[in-house]
């Protein structure tokens, strides 16, 4: 066991199976790309000045009056249906009562008994092992404002001089998609939440419902999970470790979660039903407030709001317009791009698939995309500790890259070093290229000039060369790649000091 910053351990994971059985279940709230929020006509873009798109409604002045946005329902009803639900012929909105200094309203219009969506499923893969996710439920809501906590060191309300609240993003129309628990995983629990996160993340930017930017909060996951000894059968009490904001990190949270109930149970106490923080740099938890229950949020039906009832017409229609099912464009995009099982499953557990796809739209082969997004880029997020859709490199400057090799403009040592420019935010492709020098010598003079060098330092070599020895070729290749910084064409040097030792 290993001691933590409270007075109880955690207990290490393998110990965590031995004794308890994890349950967990994920609340995914994914804000939509609707031009406008959910109830007015304010703008419901990312990154305005605070508090520039607001207006009466979603400021929650007296007098002002909602209007449903006809936009995030059809969104809500498309997730719905490319996640097996069913779409409910008659719901209604709620107001949630609670006081918190971003909800200008003291309420939110949320859906509570009656939600557009229910009893749907995902199934998800992992090692080889597919598990079905039943979901219980997906309703629309609105988002919150956002509350920046200024002094202090960590950045939240405990130790801050003083807090601003931004209402821009009150009213963003958003959709919360909540499992039911989720069982039997044992040692795979942390896995199975990153996958099923990760699959969902893929079906929803492949709807087109969002550009589900876990950096910038457009998906937020929070993980509620608990413990019971094994094989009793039993759901413990749980926490809610709230915005979880990337894949690494909510397998991260479910793991930690595991250790600290196994810690707290083992010295005998009882699990604090309650929410919790994230911290990233950690990879701890720690206490929020006490998690209330339904009954403490006061829901009754919003009597602002009509009831929403889709026609069984429009939505065979929007089921007859969604893309492709995920599992279904895995296994033909596998047969497409030649991958293997293997390496079909590793792009999809990196989150890589749509990635690889928009970068051989532009143009690149398969395996060239592959080779970038799942080695080097991979690489940087790992150790930046992000996803590779928030690592701020995109497709078309993967394809880009790889078309100057294509080119032998680069090599791939060098267009190594331009996606260590793009990472660190020198600029476009062709002004990382000028700035660093990093064009390929292709110039046969400069590069006769080289081989004359290598040739004249290394005259045994070159004996071993007009000996018919061209492998002994390797060894002033080396020296002239060295001497041009690995800027030289390889394959050119070589025909060179062939021809040259002829």
């Amino acid at each position: 066991m290993k001691a933590v910053s409270d007075s109880l351990a955690l207990v290490e994971f393998d110990e965590v199976l031995e004794r308890y059985d994890p349950a967990f279940g994920l609340e995914v709230h994914v804000e939509l790309n609707t031009n406008t929020k959910m109830f007015c006509g304010c703008p419901a873009t990312f990154g305005g000045e605070p508090n520039s798109q607001v207006c009466p409604t979603c400021l929650g002045l007296p007098g002002s009056m909602p209007v449903v946005n006809a936009k995030a329902v059809e969104s809500a009803i498309r997730i719905g249906l490319a996640l097996n639900g069913s779409i409910a012929e008659w719901c209604r909105f709620a107001r949630k009562n609670y006081f918190y200094p971003d909800m200008p309203k003291n309420f939110q219009t949320s859906q509570y008994d009656e939600p557009i969506v229910y009893d749907g499923y995902l199934d998800v893969e992992v090692e080889g092992e597919t598990y079905r996710i039943d979901i219980e439920r997906a309703h629309m809501e609105e988002d919150t404002g956002k509350t920046t906590h200024i002094g202090g060191a960590t950045g939240r309300i405990h130790g801050a001089d003083y807090s601003l609240v931004d209402y821009n993003r009150a009213g963003i129309p958003l959709i919360e998609i909540v499992t039911r628990p989720i069982l039997g995983t044992g040692a795979k629990a942390p896995l199975v939440a990153k996958a099923y996160v990760a699959a969902l993340r893929e079906i929803l930017l492949g709807l087109g419902v969002s550009d589900v930017r876990m950096d910038q909060g457009s998906m937020r996951c929070d993980v509620n999970l608990s413990l019971s000894p094994k094989e009793t059968g039993t759901l413990g009490t749980r926490t809610e470790t709230k915005n979880v904001n990337s894949l690494r990190s909510v397998e991260r949270a479910v793991r930690f979660e595991m250790s600290r109930h196994a810690g707290i149970l083992d010295a005998g106490e009882a699990i604090f039903q309650e929410t919790r923080h994230f911290h990233e740099d950690t990879g701890t938890t720690s206490a929020g407030r006490p998690k209330s229950d339904a009954d403490d949020y006061r829901y009754f039906p919003e009597p602002d709001l009509v009831p929403v009832a889709p026609s069984r017409e429009w939505v065979e229609e929007l089921r007859a317009s969604l893309p492709e099912r995920t599992a279904d464009k895995r296994a033909r995009l596998q047969v497409e791009w030649g991958y293997s099982d293997l390496e079909m499953r590793d792009v999809w557990a990196a989150g890589a698939l749509s990635l690889i796809e928009a970068t051989v739209a532009e143009g690149t082969s398969p395996q060239a995309a592959r080779k970038w997004w799942m080695a080097e880029l991979s690489r940087s997020a790992n150790d930046r500790g992000v996803e590779l859709a928030e690592l701020g490199v995109t497709p078309v400057q993967v394809a880009e890259v790889q078309k100057l090799v294509d080119a032998k403009t680069l090599t791939d040592k060098l267009a190594r070093q331009v996606f260590e420019g793009l990472l660190a935010g020198e600029g476009t492709v062709s002004e990382i290229i000028d700035a660093r020098g990093l064009a390929v010598v292709s110039d046969d003079g400069a590069l006769g000039a080289a081989v004359d060098e290598a040739i004249a330092a290394q005259p045994a070599v070159a004996e071993k060369i007009r000996g018919g020895n061209q492998a002994a070729a390797g060894a002033l290749i080396g020296a002239v790649m060295k001497a041009t910084g690995g800027k030289a064409d390889a394959k050119r040097v070589r025909e060179l000091i062939l021809e040259k030792l002829a």
